[in-house]
């Protein structure tokens, strides 16, 4: 990948978000020419700032549902990769503003595949969902990417749609034009950098911080709990892959060993441990909107096709997360841990 990647022309949506933030950074190291399309950061502080990425890279803070600008940027960057990451990302707040998300996941995805039908440079794009694309039935055994999608709530069923929207695309315009598609979904990631609201491990971080108890609404739900490198890993292996052989695209799941598909409690008393201290945490009674209480990923196709395997496991993650936060508390140089980590990844990785 460290070949291929050199001087490669890679754009970006939601390059500002957490995932983009990581990807970004991996490229930067890799030697892409990396542009961005995206909103301002949505949360404060924010990795994208901290890491100072707007100075490294093609920056253009511009709304994907605006398509006639984002058109202009294909036209004028000409990338050869895509990687669609833009999204309104928390469910939760897609019960509070339904229509937005829905704006922002699906037509945000129709607009990204329509610049590129009508770009001649790209040659792989690669749309980034989740795992909550599936109709999940509460089952004990982990969803295949033949099983059915249709996402529970606004944000799960709008992120299936942006994969019905891609996959219609790359059937009516992309086969027979050289442009391979893959849909990738990722289990829950984490990392160091995260800074949003409604998610668990940036929770135990700010709860910490502040002197409180971590307060858990769904100890008991069981997730795909992954590094976030481990996810940006994957779908730059699969763009490389597919532009190598289109017969590789498809869709996939991304996911840790079934073994650390651990349940909310557990990720809180690894947190606590690795953080030391008076970190602690405690479950609280919510009447919040409903959320799946159980849900893993088969990962065989990733492993088979392509020949990935993860590199980190739950407790690895989540010790190298710890120790970004406690790094950036600590007013440490959050690029040259961001980086470090990033390499010690690749090359225990072998990337």
């Amino acid at each position: 990948m460290k070949n291929f990647y050199k001087n490669k022309k890679v754009l970006i949506t939601g390059n500002t978000g957490f995932k983009g933030s990581w990807m970004t950074q991996m490229l930067l190291l890799l030697g892409a020419d990396v542009t961005g399309i995206s909103l301002r950061p949505g949360t404060d502080p924010s990795l994208y700032e901290i890491l100072h990425q707007g100075n490294n890279i093609n920056e253009y803070i511009v709304d994907i549902r605006d398509f006639e600008q984002v058109l202009n940027i294909f036209h004028k960057e000409k990338p050869e990769i895509v990687f669609h990451l833009a999204a309104q990302p928390i469910v939760i707040a897609s019960y509070k503003e339904p229509r937005y998300t829905y704006d922002v996941n699906v037509m945000g995805t129709v607009n990204i595949c329509e610049c590129i039908r009508r770009s001649a440079s790209v040659r792989s794009f690669v749309n980034v969902t989740t795992d909550k694309v599936y109709q999940n039935n509460e089952w004990e055994f982990p969803y295949r990417e033949t099983d059915r999608l249709d996402g529970f709530d606004p944000y799960s069923n709008s992120k299936s749609c942006s994969e019905l929207v891609t996959a219609s695309y790359a059937r009516a315009f992309f086969k027979g034009r050289d442009i391979a598609v893959s849909a990738c979904r990722a289990g829950n990631v984490i990392g160091g950098g995260d800074f949003s609201g409604f998610r668990i491990i940036p929770d135990c971080y700010r709860d910490t911080v502040s002197g409180k108890g971590i307060a858990v609404r769904n100890p008991n739900s069981v997730r795909p709990y992954q590094h976030v490198l481990e996810a940006v890993n994957f779908y730059l292996l699969a763009a490389k892959m597919q532009m190598d052989d289109s017969s590789l695209a498809g869709n996939y799941n991304v996911g840790p060993e079934y073994s650390d598909c651990i349940k909310t409690s557990e990720v809180c008393d690894l947190f606590c441990g690795f953080w030391g201290g008076e970190a602690r945490w405690e479950a609280i009674e919510t009447q919040g909107p409903h959320e799946a209480n159980l849900l893993r990923l088969d990962t065989s196709k990733a492993k088979s096709r392509l020949g990935w395997r993860p590199v980190w496991d739950v407790k690895r993650a989540i010790k190298e997360t710890v120790q970004w936060y406690k790094a950036f508390s600590d007013g440490g140089d959050m690029a040259g841990v961001t980086e470090g980590q990033i390499k010690t990844y690749l090359s225990e990785g072998k990337v």
